[in-house]
């Protein structure tokens, strides 16, 4: 009995499904042109160049492209230098190389994402350090620490594995 009633709905849903692929029975006859899509924001205004953002401190060592950086305090400046290769749907310049610099000296740098004030609502959950400060924040599970500075109304993130 389940047998006939399984092969009797299956053949009612077959029945159906060509009916509207024809357009019969008030069936859907396609779409001649395109939907209007929705407009899309314009560009965030972020600095270029080389960008100073000051002083912070690594309460714990983190791997930077590869490479141990050490707990410490370090000097921070974004780079001129796009990161690449570049990621899919991002906004050209909002993923360029955060320096850390020491004694004079590049001790290491890791990819930074700029995220404009603006835009913060739709990419963080968490609040954002107080304007011109930053924060060091070990994620969940313990693997990976995140740096997030905010200076001059454009907030900048880097996310590190754990060394």
């Amino acid at each position: 009995m389940k047998k006939l009633v399984l092969v009797g709905a299956l053949a009612g849903v077959l029945t159906a499904g060509s009916a509207f692929a024809q357009g019969g029975a008030g069936g859907f006859k396609g779409r001649t042109a395109p939907s209007d899509q929705p407009s899309t924001a314009p560009s965030p205004t972020v600095p270029t160049g080389d960008v100073a953002l000051g002083s912070i401190r690594l309460p714990k060592a983190v791997m930077a492209d590869g490479k141990k950086l050490e707990a410490g305090t370090y000097q921070v400046r974004v780079t001129g230098q796009a990161a690449s290769p570049d990621a899919k749907g991002q906004t050209p310049g909002l993923e360029r190389w955060l320096e850390f610099v020491q004694g004079g000296q590049v001790k290491g740098r890791e990819v930074v994402t700029i995220v404009p004030q603006s835009d913060l609502k739709l990419v963080e959950k968490d609040a954002p350090p107080q304007a011109n400060s930053s924060k060091f924040e070990t994620l969940v599970g313990g693997d990976y620490a995140r740096l997030w500075i905010s200076r001059g109304g454009n907030h900048y993130l880097v996310h590190f594995p754990t060394a």
